[in-house]
């Protein structure tokens, strides 16, 4: 999948913590940003990697109490990333750091020390703020040929002195686009030539925010990819759901997995025996495997089998028939099959099951306008107390038919319809397919009988060496038309 398609299928999570970062950084009520000083550059607008007030850095000596495990290793690596999450969606200590480790690995925010791991450290460790231009959601895509012009920078910057899978990358890059490798090289000399001329801090800053975008799009062997994993729930979140399932949950859980354990089992054997039953049923009726009759009329200029195989035909063909027999939904889908199964019904006084079946068709396909007539026709043509062709239902499906007539919709009659559909397929078309009327219809069915084949000239015409073909060309001997 595309880093695009990535971000698009993330696109809930990337929205919630963009705002949060957009929160995060307001003038008043944000994180407080101050410049700092790393090592002689002088970085403005930095996050400061301070401990939360009330853990100063002289916890731990001698005569003091020792804080909980979980208190020091929030203290040395939240700083005030997670002191302003704790005090603004009021959460605990663990899931502010949870929430500020995920900003991080989504490379919303990036550190200064050590850029190459994306993590939120327990250190004092400055970090900053992601330019929305490097967002995980930007419309920007994460191409090749950008990819390739980074790798050529640092490979300039270090002389080559890569990670072992950015060499990798390199040599497949170049390998791939190497027809517009001289481009690749130009641009990525002129962007170190226009970074030379801002100040050190700003060059940093520039640095980390291309790496820390990389390593979101394009990260190291053995780092999950955020874009395709999505944001994991923390650890107190997952404790929080098990404390609020119930006894019930725990049982129907039981009960369940009681279930699967003695569900039966597919052996590939009986699969393989299904699916070798099933092409060779359908074998004879595939046009491309068998060809059709009289002939084909992609390839021919003949056009009998559009005629013998149209929805109203007289006579049906023999292939046609046998269709009718493979499954009762194929005999339904072809209406000389369906109008033969009336005929069929109708002798057998339950003619008024595929009559319900087509008007719940015809309400489900018809116009929205006519929804509600359509309902209240079928409703006292069929299920009203002494309705004139009334059909059996079951006292349930006839109670949830009811409560939905009350907000007629287009859908209200499904449970009806499939029970008719079910009783139907169950015992009258299993006695459809063994009666004479089922036979006589073999019988009479017809074979169409091979045509002689015209096939079109699809042969390509050569083509003229001059301008127009009705021009002549000149002779041996130089002359034209006389």
């Amino acid at each position: 999948m595309a880093a695009g398609g990535r971000a698009r299928a993330q696109r809930p999570n990337l929205d919630k913590m963009e705002r949060m970062v957009v929160s995060m950084q307001d003038p008043d009520e944000g994180v407080k940003m101050r410049s700092q000083r790393l090592l002689i550059t002088v970085i403005p607008h930095a996050v400061a990697g301070e401990t939360p007030p009330g853990v100063g850095p002289g916890w731990g000596g001698p005569g003091a109490p020792r804080p909980t495990p979980t208190r020091a290793r929030v203290s040395r690596s939240g700083g005030d990333v997670v002191q302003w999450l704790t005090q603004k969606f009021r959460v605990s200590e663990d899931e502010a750091l949870h929430l500020g480790a995920l900003l991080v690995r989504h490379g919303y925010l990036y550190p200064l020390r050590d850029p190459r791991s994306l993590a939120l450290r327990p250190d004092e460790t400055p970090y900053r703020f992601q330019t929305p231009y490097f967002w995980a959601s930007t419309v920007w895509p994460a191409s090749e040929l950008d990819y390739a012009i980074y790798l050529a920078k640092r490979s300039i910057q270090r002389r080559g002195a890569l990670l072992d899978h950015e060499k990798e990358h390199y040599d497949q890059l170049q390998w791939k686009i190497s027809h517009a490798w001289d481009l690749v090289v130009t641009q990525a000399r002129e962007q170190l030539r226009a970074m030379k001329q801002r100040r050190r801090g700003d060059r940093l800053v520039i640095t980390c925010q291309e790496q820390a975008y990389w390593l979101v799009n394009r990260p190291p062997p053995g780092v999950p990819n955020v874009l395709e994993q999505g944001p994991e729930r923390g650890s107190c979140a997952a404790s929080r759901l098990q404390t609020c399932k119930s006894l019930d949950f725990y049982k129907w859980e039981i009960e369940y997995a009681r279930k699967a354990l003695g569900r039966n089992r597919l052996k590939s054997s009986v699969c393989l025996e299904a699916y070798l039953k099933f092409s060779s049923q359908r074998g004879p009726h595939d046009p491309i495997l068998s060809g059709c009759l009289p002939s084909n009329p992609w390839v021919t200029d003949d056009d009998t089998y559009w005629a013998v195989n149209a929805p109203t035909a007289a006579t049906p063909t023999r292939l046609r028939v046998e269709r009718w027999g493979f499954s009762f939904q194929e005999l339904l889908e072809d209406p000389v099959g369906r109008a033969h199964f009336m005929d069929f019904l109708e002798k057998e006084f339950s003619a008024e099951n595929l009559s319900f079946w087509e008007a719940c068709e015809q309400l489900r396909y018809g116009g929205q306008a006519q929804v509600p007539a359509l309902v209240d026709a079928v409703y006292q043509q069929f299920l009203a107390p002494g309705a004139a062709r009334w059909v059996n239902i079951d006292s349930r499906t006839m109670e949830r038919t009811l409560a939905g007539l009350c907000r007629p919709h287009r859908y209200v009659l499904d449970d009806a319809q499939l029970h008719i559909y079910m009783l139907m397929k169950k015992d009258s078309y299993p006695r459809f397919l063994k009666s004479d009327m089922y036979k006589g219809l073999l019988t009479e069915a017809t074979v169409p009988v091979e045509t002689k084949r015209r096939v079109f000239p699809f042969m390509r015409k050569p083509r003229h060496c001059s301008p127009s073909p009705a021009l002549p060309t000149a002779g041996p001997g130089g002359g034209g038309e006389d």
